[in-house]
């Protein structure tokens, strides 16, 4: 479509999900008029920078379905990520949006090259996790066969491989280095499976990443972003150009601002990723602030597509971290704590990668009284990690090693810089 006429089509979608949350979502319709709007005020995409900000935490504050636009009746699928203090963040679809997902996610598997004779493994987790039902039914709308494969079991997964003649696998680019690391333990190359597109996303990951899968694996490897609260992987991918990914700008509107003061920069500027949902009923979001530090990048593609493109993420505008393709807040970690009363409120994270898959270490301190009482014995210690372990499970949706540490020991400190030890070395 001619940039033009899409962005009427964007200026016309942009009113009408205005008009919708203002009428049906009491958070925006008090925002707005907190700063004077109507819906009215809203006709072209120009007019976007006049709308408020959505953030993370406004999705907390209004736990579980505060947000949601559609009448809970018309819900048919409910997602969930991992909240800084326990709470998950809620997102609700209606049958129009998980038809609109499975197109976009449509969109990008066909710019791969992924066609009805492919026969697809989903190695994204499956559940809350928006990556392996996102993936699944897009791969299914396109006709291609499905492999639900999931997470876990790699040796069976790489059987799966082998025996099926399995041609596309979306998974994190980590899990994808891990994949080829168990099948050459098995004794197992590229040249015994037919392996020839990946699709990697939930992590962050280099060229040189890229080019290791690709030589290990025999297939070419795309990207592909997205985001819980957005619509899950198919918010952008790469075409077989590969210079930058191209958003579905039909359904999702990008910006990009300075994260400090929040006014609009242009194309090819460092800032903050901002999208508006311009076609989604469940749950609208406008203006929402992802955090992910991007540019835009406007001019012709080669591929022919006139959809924006999104360079890569090169970082995050808070402390998150990206495990395993879970998100991982350090408050999240220091709100189990203290909840736990033998721990201190004094710890350390270490993120590694061992055999291409991310470790979470948790240092933790015993407080004093506990340490006197004799904690400071191999038992008492061990059954405590354990505990502490399980709590940090149920909240953070992955496994972490847990280490009690003895008091005053662990550097006391504000701030990521030294609450986290990030040794992930990204090549």
């Amino acid at each position: 479509m001619p940039r033009e006429e899409l962005r009427m089509l964007q200026g016309k979608r942009l009113h009408k999900v205005v008009d919708y949350v203002y009428h049906n979502v009491p958070f925006y319709r008090e925002k707005m008029q907190a700063m004077d709007i109507t819906p009215d005020d809203i006709r072209s995409v120009d007019d976007i920078v006049k709308l408020p900000f959505t953030t993370k935490q406004d999705l907390r504050d209004n736990y579980p379905f505060g947000l949601l636009a559609a009448p809970q009746s018309e819900i048919v699928r409910v997602h969930a990520s991992t909240g800084t203090t326990g709470n998950p963040t809620i997102v609700g679809y209606t049958r129009k949006d998980i038809e609109i997902w499975s197109e976009c996610m449509t969109r990008c598997l066909s710019s791969y090259g992924i066609s009805r004779d492919d026969l697809f493994s989903v190695a994204y987790g499956y559940g809350l996790f928006t990556g392996g039902l996102g993936v699944h039914y897009g791969v299914e709308n396109l006709g291609a066969a499905v492999v639900p494969a999931s997470t876990g079991n790699t040796e069976k997964h790489v059987r799966l491989l082998r025996d099926l003649g399995i041609t596309g696998i979306a998974c994190t680019p980590s899990y994808a280095l891990h994949l080829a690391e168990t099948m050459e333990k098995m004794g197992l190359s590229k040249d015994d499976i037919k392996l020839r597109v990946g699709a990697f996303g939930a992590e962050p990951w280099t060229e040189n990443m890229r080019r290791e899968i690709e030589n290990r694996l025999g297939l070419k490897a795309y990207n592909i972003y997205g985001l819980s609260e957005i619509m899950g992987p198919c918010v952008s991918y790469e075409c077989e150009c590969q210079n930058g990914s191209h958003i579905n700008e039909d359904h999702f509107l990008p910006e990009i601002i300075d994260p400090v003061t929040c006014e609009p920069l242009g194309y090819g500027q460092q800032g903050e990723l901002v999208f508006t949902t311009l076609t989604k009923e469940g749950m609208p979001l406008l203006r929402y602030r992802t955090k992910d530090l991007s540019c835009l990048m406007d001019g012709e593609c080669g591929c022919g597509r006139t959809s924006v493109r999104m360079g890569k993420i090169t970082g995050r505008s808070d402390d998150m971290l990206i495990i395993r393709g879970i998100n991982v807040f350090p408050s999240q970690v220091e709100s189990v704590l203290l909840t736990i009363p033998e721990c201190a409120p004094h710890y350390k994270l270490i993120v590694e990668r061992h055999d291409n898959l991310d470790t979470l270490t948790v240092l933790v301190e015993i407080r004093q009284e506990y340490f006197d009482q004799g904690f400071d014995t191999l038992s008492p210690i061990t059954d405590l990690e354990k505990k502490v372990a399980a709590k940090l499970k149920s909240v953070l949706s992955i496994a972490a090693k847990v280490q009690i540490k003895s008091p005053n020991t662990i550097e006391r400190s504000e701030g990521k810089s030294r609450l986290v030890e990030d040794r992930r070395v990204l090549k």
